[in-house]
């Protein structure tokens, strides 16, 4: 009885057939002759002689999943959903495609949160509560009125929302995802930052805003001409000076360093109002755990189908999507949990660093900027972070290293084999990914190791048959980790790995370029501004200071815990730890623990106090190095040897916040 109460739980299909994968011309419609419904003579998978895309009724579809496995280009996918969700359907783009359930409920006066994977349907979401879209509620062939939609979310916060929104009582205004099409979007003769914004301003903060994102030097500059980080900036900018009565941001940390992501939150949460609603997309779990005040998790299937989950609070939200688990409708969304924990050995590898190489002290002038740089050394197996704000000289020296630029003395930097990810990546091969992977790193592509550290794990056989121009953000940032690390080399020059990838895409990337550099032993130098990202990736850290744009120092390599305490002091910032999992989390500015952890130097917070010593050490990812923050695959099991005092455990009573 029970195994039948679980099979009928899960009675509704969903099934999809992906546009740029399914190509009927180039098949012999292998999904057609297999399917048992088309042999007894019903019409569930129809192919016409002129089509681009094959159909599959729903309705006939009995979920055998035959399909999918015939299919030559993994074009169809088919999953069981909880039959309670068909009645909870908010938008489907047509047949066979993406279908969202449920939405998130924006409370007004308080900062909403949405957090999950690309592809989920965070941006469909934002379109319909914006108003851009009007959702159909599954019926993409009849699609009902306003009045249906409003009766479908009777009794709840949206009900009155989108009456609001019907009646013209809610201006919407959204900051958009990809920031670097908007010079493109733009129109009309003057296209300086000061006219734009200007231009919209209605709030009287045009100057207040200015000041806290920094854009006073770059006012009277062409939209044109501006770096990713300042495009962001302007974009955040241009949002905060509107009046309206719903403010949207997509990825408002894309681009930005730490100092900026937490000066784009102050922005965010001063246009709190009582009658006013705020969302916010992020990946920057940091971040988020920062600006947001309740949130709203969406799991599911990327391009297939998403789920929207009730409001929770902050911490409980993104320990929910860490989890994997949620508890109010007892449903794993995720195999395997990530939680944060202490470090228990050395290393997962056996680290050879026989071999060690120095650069020399260099300066290098470029225009009105000066870069100086600290003379230091590195070794094979080692990974070397740069941190340090936009704008001071972390690409410079990138380039420098891998012989691009020319110090401005005759010093000379050690001749060795550079592969370089730069950090703005722009599409130009005519082909697919896979004759790209063929053309350049043939060799590694074959490899079984590789394939197996590298490409399997970062996914990329979902679009190996797809155009390189056709890919999204995220897919070309795969493309490019993996074009990297295919190349032979000695040093690996990765700049900014995360832009583009979500939450879970930025852990699995951080464990390929960990392990890949470990078995490899090479060296790779990685300017990252995800805190938690870099932290656990770094062995050392080069801390970039001075004033950007101008004059700017980049000392020499030191220890993770003393560099990043330089860091974080540096950006008058500190950190503390979630006594859950360990997270790493932001100290509001001017908090009692925020003054008193300034007070006494330590910007991060020690995370065990062994018998009233506190132990200088960071949580680790897969315990792969100590004075690490990561995360870590399954339940986290209690750590042997570590020190802790048996008789106090973490409780929710550490925490400042709750």
């Amino acid at each position: 009885m029970k195994l039948l109460a679980i099979l009928l739980c899960f009675a509704t299909l969903v099934l999809v057939a992906q546009p740029l994968a399914c190509r009927p011309r180039k098949c012999r419609q292998e999904c057609k002759k297999s399917c048992p419904v088309v042999r007894s003579g019903k019409l569930c998978i129809e192919v016409q002689p002129d089509s681009k895309l094959a159909f599959i009724s729903e309705s006939l579809c009995i979920g055998c999943g035959i399909c999918p496995k015939k299919c030559p280009f993994d074009a169809i996918t088919i999953i069981n959903l909880p039959t309670n969700l068909e009645s909870q359907v908010t938008h489907r783009y047509g047949p066979n495609s993406f279908k969202l359930h449920r939405l998130p409920m924006p409370r007004p006066g308080q900062v909403l949160g949405l957090v999950g994977t690309n592809g989920i349907g965070k941006s469909t979401a934002l379109k319909i509560l914006s108003g851009k879209l009007k959702p159909n509620l599954g019926r993409h062939d009849n699609p009902p009125d306003w009045e249906d939609v409003i009766k479908h979310f009777r009794g709840s916060e949206l009900q009155n929302y989108f009456t609001k929104l019907l009646e013209d009582d809610l201006k919407a205004v959204v900051k958009p995802q990809y920031v670097d099409q908007i010079p493109r979007a733009v129109r009309g003769p003057n296209k300086s930052v000061r006219f734009l914004i200007e231009s919209r301003a209605s709030l009287g903060n045009t100057e207040q805003v200015a000041d806290v994102l920094e854009l006073n030097h770059i006012m009277d500059r062409d939209i044109n001409l501006l770096s990713g980080g300042e495009l962001q900036r302007f974009a955040i900018g241009t949002v905060a000076v509107q009046k309206a009565d719903v403010y949207m941001f997509d990825e408002p940390s894309s681009y930005l360093d730490v100092k900026q992501r937490l000066s784009a939150a102050l922005i965010i949460r001063s246009l709190l109002r009582d009658n006013d609603y705020i969302i916010v997309v992020e990946h920057d779990l940091s971040v988020l755990d920062y600006l947001s005040d309740y949130i709203c998790v969406l799991y599911g299937k990327p391009a297939v189908y998403g789920v929207v989950t009730l409001p929770h609070s902050v911490r409980e939200g993104i320990n929910i999507f860490l989890d994997g688990h949620i508890p109010t409708e007892n449903l794993r969304f995720r195999d395997e949990s990530l939680t944060f924990r202490i470090a228990e050995t050395t290393d997962d590898f056996a680290i050879d660093k026989s071999r060690a190489f120095t650069y020399p002290q260099m300066e290098k002038t470029l225009g009105n900027f000066k870069l100086s740089i600290e003379a230091g050394d590195f070794t094979d197996s080692e990974i070397i972070v740069m941190m340090g704000e936009n704008g001071t000289g972390k690409t410079t020296f990138c380039r420098l290293l891998a012989g691009a630029l020319k110090p401005d003395s005759k010093k000379a930097v050690p001749e060795m084999r550079i592969s370089m990810k730069p950090q703005t990546i722009t599409p130009k091969f005519d082909g697919t990914v896979r004759q790209l992977f063929f053309k350049k790193i043939k060799q590694a592509f074959l490899s079984p190791q590789f394939q197996t550290d590298v490409v399997k794990p970062l996914k990329l056989d979902d679009f190996i048959d797809q155009e390189v121009k056709n890919l999204s953000g995220g897919e070309l940032q795969r493309v490019a980790i993996v074009l990297a690390l295919g190349i032979p080399a000695d040093i690996y020059l990765i700049d900014e790995p995360s832009a583009y990838l979500d939450s879970e895409q930025r852990i699995i990337a951080s464990r390929v370029i960990k392990r890949f550099i470990m078995h490899s032993k090479k060296t790779a130098f990685i300017v990252e501004h995800d805190f938690i990202m870099a932290t656990y990736l770094a062995d050392r850290v080069i801390v970039f200071d001075g004033k950007p744009g101008i004059d700017a120092h980049a000392n020499k390599p030191e220890s993770l815990l003393t560099g990043c305490n330089t860091f974080l002091k540096n950006l008058d910032v500190t950190f503390r730890r979630d006594p859950t999992n360990y997270r790493p989390r932001i100290n509001k500015n001017g908090s009692q623990l925020d003054q008193e952890q300034k007070m006494s130097g330590n910007f991060r917070r020690p995370l065990i106090r062994a018998k009233g010593v506190y132990n200088e050490t960071f949580p680790s990812l897969d315990g792969a190095s100590p004075g690490v923050w990561g995360v870590q695959n399954g339940n986290g099991q209690k750590q042997r040897d570590l020190g802790i005092d048996d008789d106090r455990s973490a409780s929710e009573d550490d925490d400042p916040d709750e």
